[in-house]
């Protein structure tokens, strides 16, 4: 059976969620959902997704996010690869960390209710699975965005967009009093399963209206013809990157052929690989030919020396 397609589109809303390879645990401990965490908030800086909710669970996890460019495949390769490496390093293990394709429910942002019942659904997660006792708060559970939004915007990471959710629950300042009774209304949510609706979130393609629905059947329709369609998807992605390199090359007063004039490892060019990978998705081998490093290995290698330097002077 041919693959579904990824239907990508600017502003897009994607439920994600991918599980376990043999459904087994891909966090081992905290640190392995602090560097989780941390790498949303990397990949967030990369592709500019904004995340609504997420929700890390034993063997699974949940994200609530949309995508201002149309870049969800691009930024979860990125994304689910890195988090593999990095928990593969950690643990000194190697092979898959994820089972399979992630799945993206896509997510209708204009009709009223669907993203709330989305982000309630992802929240309400650790309840339904018996994580959190009968009368203890949803707040109580860390891993989930849930406990940031109870929180002062200043104390919250700055990929997480809250207003989305606080307009759909008809709260209209983000403040102490709104953030009550926005904690109020999830708890009286709690233990009321909501049958056909969350039947929809979990087994679904998209959640939304008709009109919705149709709309995004005729995206379908177009992209399954398009054998073009992966360069375009990638082309708003490079297009950030090559205007990274301009105001690189602006600050130093250097053109594009001035790179070709000084080292591999000149500190400049190792600074300007690092903005490079720090926001956006592009690859090694890309930095290392635009940049003009070499092989894209030596890049990796001055990264990772660059990132330890770094690392002894904060220490």
């Amino acid at each position: 059976m041919a693959r579904a397609l990824r239907i990508e589109y600017p502003g897009a809303i994607y439920h994600v969620m991918s599980r376990g390879d043999r459904r087994e645990a891909i966090f081992c401990d905290d640190a392995d959902r602090c560097r989780f965490i941390t790498t949303l908030g990397e990949v967030c800086a990369k592709t500019d997704w904004q995340v609504h909710a997420y929700c890390l669970m034993g063997n699974h996890f949940h994200l609530v996010l949309e995508t201002p460019k149309a870049n969800l495949v691009a930024g979860m390769r990125w994304f689910l690869s890195t988090v593999t490496a990095r928990f593969n390093r950690r643990h000194k293990l190697f092979g898959h960390l994820f089972s399979g394709r992630y799945k993206s429910l896509l997510v209708d942002g204009e009709s009223p209710g669907y993203l709330a019942t989305v982000c309630d659904y992802v929240h309400l997660n650790p309840a339904r699975a018996r994580l959190l006792r009968p009368r203890q708060p949803l707040r109580a559970y860390p891993w989930s965005s849930w406990p940031d939004y109870l929180q002062a915007p200043g104390k919250r990471p700055r990929w997480l967009r809250v207003d989305r959710l606080l307009g759909e629950h008809h709260i209209r300042g983000d403040n102490a009093a709104g953030r009550q009774q926005l904690e109020q209304d999830l708890e009286q949510h709690r233990g009321k399963e909501e049958g056909e609706t969350y039947q929809a979130i979990r087994r679904g393609w998209c959640f939304g209206g008709e009109t919705f629905r149709q709309v995004l059947l005729g995206r379908a329709q177009g992209l399954a013809g398009e054998s073009h369609h992966a360069g375009l998807r990638n082309e708003s992605d490079e297009d950030k990157a090559r205007r990274i390199l301009r105001e690189e090359l602006d600050k130093l007063d250097w053109s594009e052929a001035d790179l070709s004039q000084h080292a591999k490892g000149d500190p400049r060019k190792v600074q300007i690989a690092q903005r490079l990978r720090a926001e956006t998705s592009m690859t090694l081998k890309w930095i290392a030919q635009e940049v003009q490093m070499g092989v894209w290995t030596h890049v990796s290698n001055r990264l990772y020396h660059a990132t330890r330097k770094t690392l002894n002077k904060a220490r």
